[in-house]
């Protein structure tokens, strides 16, 4: 969780112009290397139509000389920052040579996510496409979370289509990748310099702070009950689904309820939490809302912060959408001034100069959120046409990649939904962390299916 404000995109750069990598592009760029890829961005596409392959080229060709197409140049100094640089390399766009069976989508879709990045080299995104047997085609661009957050991701996007769509030629210097930053010149040691000295003086400030407001503190959260204990394979894959409603009934339902659309998407997270077993009645859930930071001709790569909100489950009830909304409203005035923020979002600069060896421990040892709600709006609008076709469904999540089943029991991972809207239709996607509440995906929709029911939403899963 990073906490910044719009006043950091005007310093990023750092001394001699170089684009210095945030606190949590150094988090995600040192567990890469002791969980890689464990979590990617996705954005996948159904379209009714059969597309040209050699479409999905021209589009890899803008996206390689965009905003994600960008490595990580670590420095000579362990103070001094690493910095961005444009790649000049990418993969291979992926096209899948057998049309697959329509039933068959979710999962193509899960299986292009694993991904093996180097964001040293700049190999941190790849883009793939398939027909299907009923004649239309799927397209799914994945992205390492070292290189982009949602919100860098989605302005990548956006430009990359928007010059596709306009015949322009891919360009560098005309396009958002003119954002990622200079290659380093004969200047990068005194640059490399500077920014030692700076981050020292942040890190004094960062200290400073941290003392002031050492009587604040979040929500916590709740320990993972260690029963029941089901039989897996020793590698497991999260149990995920994606499910839609009509955005007319979802306005309604929240708008009786006396919340917001994203009030809603808490309660159903909370409730799908309480119905699985891993909440006991009246317990107090932590939930986590990711919120951008990103401004206008920001060159960061991740620019969000996040909005800790306690949330009560009462089993039978539905969750009081009023006191979510009331939580939401002061979480964001807290985290405006530096007082009201706890001690360890001051202390991001300190995390910075941690090795990765001190860094691999304590992540050991750290826990994921129990309930992790991401509200992405009418993105899905903005991003639906590729050339001269408009995408049936358009999805936007991140990625939990399958790795070993005793690793999401030991840092605690809970529920995640990510929420998406055109004019007309709410698309969710819904990740279940825990493998002995969400054994399943039959499991995860079955829970899913009856918290929707006690809300009067009727969902349609993929």
């Amino acid at each position: 969780m990073t906490v910044t404000s719009p006043t950091v995109a005007a310093v990023a750069a750092g001394p001699a112009g170089l684009n210095r990598i945030t606190a949590d592009d150094d988090l995600f760029f040192k567990l890469h290397s002791l969980y890689p890829n464990a979590l990617v961005n996705q954005l996948a596409y159904r379209f009714d139509e059969r597309l040209d392959p050699e479409l999905l080229q021209r589009w890899h060709a803008h996206l390689a000389t965009g905003f994600i197409a960008r490595r990580v140049r670590t420095t000579r100094f362990p103070i001094a920052r690493a910095h961005w640089e444009p790649a000049t390399e990418s993969l291979p766009v992926i096209w899948s040579a057998t049309p697959l069976p329509d039933d068959a989508v979710l999962a193509w879709f899960l299986e292009q996510a694993a991904v093996e990045f180097d964001p040293e080299r700049g190999l941190v995104w790849q883009l793939a496409g398939a027909h299907t047997e009923s004649g239309g085609t799927v397209v799914t661009l994945v992205a390492s979370h070292v290189a982009c957050d949602g919100g860098g991701m989605m302005h990548a996007i956006v430009d990359s289509l928007d010059r596709l769509n306009r015949g322009e030629t891919p360009d560098r210097g005309a396009s958002a990748g003119s954002l990622v930053g200079p290659v380093a010149g004969s200047g990068r040691f005194a640059a490399d310099l500077a920014d030692a000295r700076g981050q020292l003086r942040a890190v004094a400030r960062g200290v400073r702070a941290a003392r002031r407001a050492r009587g604040v503190s979040e929500p916590a959260r709740n320990p993972r009950p260690a029963e029941p204990r089901l039989p897996h394979a020793e590698t497991w894959q999260a149990a995920e689904t994606i499910v839609q409603v009509d955005l007319a009934d979802w306005d309604a339902v929240a708008a009786a309820n006396g919340g917001t659309t994203n009030g809603l998407l808490i309660g159903v997270a909370v409730g799908l939490l309480g119905r699985s077993g891993r909440v006991a009645d009246g317990a107090d859930v932590r939930v986590d809302v990711p919120h951008s930071m990103r401004v206008a001709d920001d060159p960061r790569a991740n620019a969000t912060t996040g909005l800790p909100i306690s949330v009560t489950y009462r089993a039978g009830e539905r969750a009081d959408l009023p006191a979510i909304r009331a939580a939401l409203k002061a979480a964001g005035l807290a985290y405006r001034n530096p007082e009201t923020i706890p001690p360890i979002q001051h202390l991001q600069p300190v995390q910075m100069l941690l090795p990765k060896v001190v860094l691999h421990k304590f992540a050991r040892t750290a826990k994921a959120p129990e309930c992790l709600c991401t509200n992405m709006g009418r993105t899905a609008q903005n991003i639906a046409v590729l050339g001269a076709h408009r995408a049936r469904d358009v999805i936007m999540r991140p990625v939990v990649n399958p790795g070993p089943v005793d690793l999401f029991r030991q840092i605690e991972v809970g529920v995640n939904l990510a929420f998406s809207c055109d004019d007309n239709t709410v698309t969710l996607v819904v990740t279940g962390g825990d493998p002995d509440r969400f054994p399943t995906r039959a499991a995860l929709q079955e829970l899913l299916a009856a918290e929707f029911t006690d809300w009067g939403l009727t969902p349609r899963f993929w």
